[in-house]
């Protein structure tokens, strides 16, 4: 059963209704760790109804809390949602439009990792997690917001990947078989948007960011020394998922939008 948590974002002053994203709701899975608390903070700078999903109900609540004190009165509500059960995560997607009239987005940045030191030593119980994780709270949320977001003018399906996925290693075959898998599906259901567009294109779009990893404000202070090359910010992840919306959908739809360097 989901909990609801934070079901008023109405305090503070300056309601944040003239950003790009005003007027839109948009649902973010995963929200409870770093690129989730970054993501709804941008989100809710803005103008979004921002509404969360998460595990653990801690890291949610704190999420939310932080999201909603970064722009006074932001609208921003959690709840954690079971997203390995389908039917949870349809009931969500069914809430959130009931609630609000509309579904205008899904980020989703439900994320996981397990690696091995070589090839011969990859653990395929890695491989039964990461399906889960990676591939299997996809295939839920897509499908159960897939209608509302094709009934949106500017709905947006936005997936968080790693350039693994185009060229594995060793050492992270079920990791980058599980990423390669989930932008399949994405893919997949990009070309659910064209076809249900027709010969005007599509109204709604899937688009796939990719990152070669992710760095947050905590581990710079915990390694103090490492350079993190390559990574990308939590922040400006979260900066281009906004981005997604300001985009024609044609233009995102079906595509991996590069947030690192091509392998």
């Amino acid at each position: 059963m989901s909990d609801r948590v934070h079901n008023t974002g109405q305090e503070g002053k300056n309601v944040a209704n003239n950003g790009s994203l005003s007027g839109a709701v948009i649902a973010v899975a995963g929200a409870g760790g770093p690129a989730g608390h970054a993501t709804l903070v941008r989100l809710a700078e803005a103008g979004a109804v921002v509404v969360g999903a998460d595990n653990n109900p801690e890291r949610l609540a704190e999420a939310v809390d932080a999201a909603r004190y970064a722009r006074g009165g932001a609208t921003v509500t959690g709840e954690t949602v079971d997203l390995l059960d389908l039917a949870d995560t349809r009931a969500w997607a069914a809430r959130i439009e009931k609630d609000h009239g509309r579904i205008d987005g899904l980020v989703h940045l439900v994320g996981g990792w397990r690696g091995s030191a070589t090839f011969a030593d990859t653990d395929l119980a890695d491989w039964e997690l990461l399906e889960k994780l990676l591939v299997r709270t996809v295939q839920h949320t897509s499908l159960a917001f897939f209608d509302a977001l094709q009934r949106s003018d500017r709905g947006r399906y936005v997936l968080t990947s790693a350039a693994g996925a185009s060229k594995p290693t060793a050492g992270n075959a079920a990791y980058s078989a599980a990423k390669a898998a989930a932008e399949a599906w994405t893919l997949a259901m990009a070309d659910g948007f064209r076809k249900a567009g027709g010969e005007e294109g599509p109204r709604s779009a899937a688009a796939i960011l990719v990152v070669k990893a992710l760095v947050h404000d905590a581990m710079r202070a915990e390694r103090p020394n490492a350079k993190f090359a390559g990574f990308t910010d939590v922040k400006d992840l979260a900066e281009a998922i906004e981005g997604v919306w300001s985009k024609p959908a044609a233009e995102v739809n079906g595509n991996r939008l590069w947030l690192t360097e091509k392998p």
